[in-house]
């Protein structure tokens, strides 16, 4: 799997259209897609899942009236449960001993392990295989499929990639395979992903959703360097746990065995929505070909993580994206895109 800031092709998102989703908040929800589509369609083509020709219009029209050149946009008919890409749109990866063809690693997806409505986010990775023609590979440990979602996991392109212990190794909660021990994970990830390098985080943010998906917390920026969310307030309930995930990237290696180096990234103050704490997080920014995108929440440390980002990505411009509306869906940016590296193929169109 390349990683996420290497040249795309493409990027996928799905047309917002589960109200249930942004309870009471869904007015501002396309608005905000629509801002995210117009930075990603400046440097690479933006494919959007729609449900039906209604549905795919009335995302012509919010695109429209921001300005969006439609030529950069392409449009396919497949029905989702939710808007979530990242978690349930196909997992692109160089397949072949050189790494000389574009395929779909199929994994499955079972609603975080957690919600009943997940069937047809399902189905996503095969029907857009066959959209574009692209090999569908298997992912299966002992004869069973492979749950995994793409919030879950971040790579560096090189051999290491990093996760979290409370997203895949809780026994009790929100299980994604039951059963599968540490070893069977590592296992997953060298054969179906390239990494034959994990490190293991521990607890993830408060407020997820998915309890514990890497893409809130920590990421990669280059090869050798990561950013790490953390709390300065040692009352916040988010402060211990990544005290512990900073510790635990003290004593990490990449896959040459050299050290990452750590830049930490700070939090925003709570945001809180009806007593509930949201994931706000600048970790889940998105690497497209022509910007950075970070979420921002109208908080002090906005213009903070922004500097720290851009000071990272020198080769193309950090921009905040307002998130308070998204986040109230329990995700935002990177949570709802998802990359196709940069290769060349004939589309067939779905119908």
């Amino acid at each position: 799997m390349p990683a996420e800031w290497e040249p795309h092709e493409a990027t996928w998102i799905g047309w917002p259209h589960n109200t249930t989703d942004w309870p009471g908040r869904f007015g501002p929800i396309p608005w905000a897609y629509g801002e995210i589509a117009r930075w990603i369609s400046r440097g690479e083509v933006l494919r959007v899942l729609v449900e039906s020709a209604p549905h795919e219009g009335r995302a012509r029209r919010v695109l429209n009236r921001l300005g969006q050149d439609l030529a950069r946009i392409e449009f396919f008919r497949v029905p989702t449960d939710r808007g979530w890409t990242r978690d349930s749109g196909p997992a692109f990866v160089e397949a072949g001993p050189a790494g000389e063809r574009l395929a779909i690693r199929r994994f499955r997806f079972n609603g975080w392990g957690k919600y009943p409505d997940w069937r047809r986010d399902d189905r996503v990775p095969e029907r857009v295989a066959r959209a574009l023609s692209l090999p569908l590979l298997p992912a299966e440990l002992r004869g069973r499929p492979v749950v995994l979602e793409g919030g879950a996991i971040d790579v560096n392109g090189r051999g290491t990639l990093i996760t979290t212990e409370e997203c895949l190794l809780d026994p009790d909660v929100q299980v994604r395979n039951p059963g599968f021990t540490r070893a069977d994970y590592e296992t997953v990830f060298r054969d179906f992903l390239g990494a034959s390098n994990v490190v293991w985080l521990g607890r993830g943010i408060a407020g997820d959703d998915t309890h514990g998906h890497v893409d809130d917390l920590c990421r990669f920026t280059d090869p050798r360097t990561v950013v790490l969310c953390r709390e300065e307030d040692s009352s916040d309930e988010n402060y211990s746990a990544l005290e512990e995930n900073r510790e635990r990237l003290q004593g990490a290696r990449l896959e040459d065995g050299s050290r990452p180096e750590v830049v930490a990234l700070p939090m925003p103050a709570p945001v809180v929505f009806e007593g509930r704490r949201l994931p706000a997080s600048y970790a889940n920014f998105y690497v497209a070909n022509a910007a950075v995108l970070v979420p921002t929440f109208n908080d002090p440390k906005d213009r903070d993580a922004l500097g720290i980002l851009g000071e990272l990505f020198r080769d193309r411009p950090v921009v905040g994206i307002y998130s308070g509306d998204l986040v109230w869906g329990l995700g935002t940016i990177h949570c709802l895109t998802r990359q196709q590296p940069g290769r060349s193929f004939a589309l067939k169109r779905s119908g």
